[in-house]
């Protein structure tokens, strides 16, 4: 779900956006990426964009505000790179996507590190990873290239944690299976190959998919009978 960059994609036709308030956005998700929010200065970020550090609070404000527009274009990445992939359908070739990877701030390791930092902006961060996952399967099941679902909206959240879960695990993903998940978008295979396995083939038979289902449905409407009974009463 998260895993298909680490970096921004440079092949895009587009210039490189080399403004002083872009510079420092990627110095600042680099450092904070490195050694965590609480642990990175501003004048750390301004050594490492080449600015002064009254030049970081001009563009920002602050060092939370930052990490705000930090937190805002790492999903904007992720965003656009699902939505092209799910606009491609059946016909998508994962190789060539990994190779349009190119080089830019390291988007997966900020993401791993931002997930576990405690800060306050997290929740708002994951609310809208998974509201954009939503959107973006919702157009894969359109072109051809996700198999549609009975509950969308709960199987765009799940995927998307269980993404992200796997990203505040990468230090045991790349332990495991030699996998560096935050590292070289060409070097995935370790976990992308059993991830589409899994998701393209399952692990399960549907006839237990169906009766977990049915369960929850008969169990939930059997709780809401008696409260029914009450208010009628």
């Amino acid at each position: 779900m998260l895993n298909m960059s680490s970096t921004v994609p440079s092949s895009r036709g587009e210039m490189p956006d080399l403004t002083a308030r872009a510079r420092i956005r990627d110095a600042a998700i680099a450092r904070f990426a490195a050694v965590g929010v609480a642990a990175t200065s501003i004048r750390a970020i301004a050594a490492e964009a080449g600015v002064s550090a009254g030049l970081v609070i001009h563009h920002f404000g602050s060092k939370d505000a930052l990490r705000v527009a930090c937190d805002q274009y790492v999903a904007a990445v992720i965003r656009d790179r699902k939505q092209r992939a799910a606009a491609a359908g059946a016909g998508l070739d994962p190789v060539a996507a990994l190779r349009d990877a190119g080089d830019g701030p390291p988007l997966l390791r900020y993401l791993a590190r931002t997930l576990v930092d405690g800060s306050p902006h997290v929740a708002e961060l994951v609310d809208e990873l998974v509201e954009d996952a939503v959107g973006y399967l919702e157009e894969g099941v359109a072109t051809g290239l996700i198999t549609p679902g009975d509950d969308p909206r709960g199987r765009a959240v799940v995927l998307t944690l269980w993404s992200l879960g796997s990203l505040v695990l990468h230090d045991h993903v790349n332990r495991i299976l030699g996998t560096d998940l935050t590292g070289d978008p060409a070097e995935l295979g370790g976990w992308a190959v059993p991830a589409t396995e899994i998701l393209a083939k399952g692990v399960l038979p549907v006839e237990l998919y169906e009766r977990v289902r049915d369960a929850f449905e008969i169990g939930m409407q059997g709780e809401a009978q008696p409260q029914q009974e009450v208010i009628e009463r």
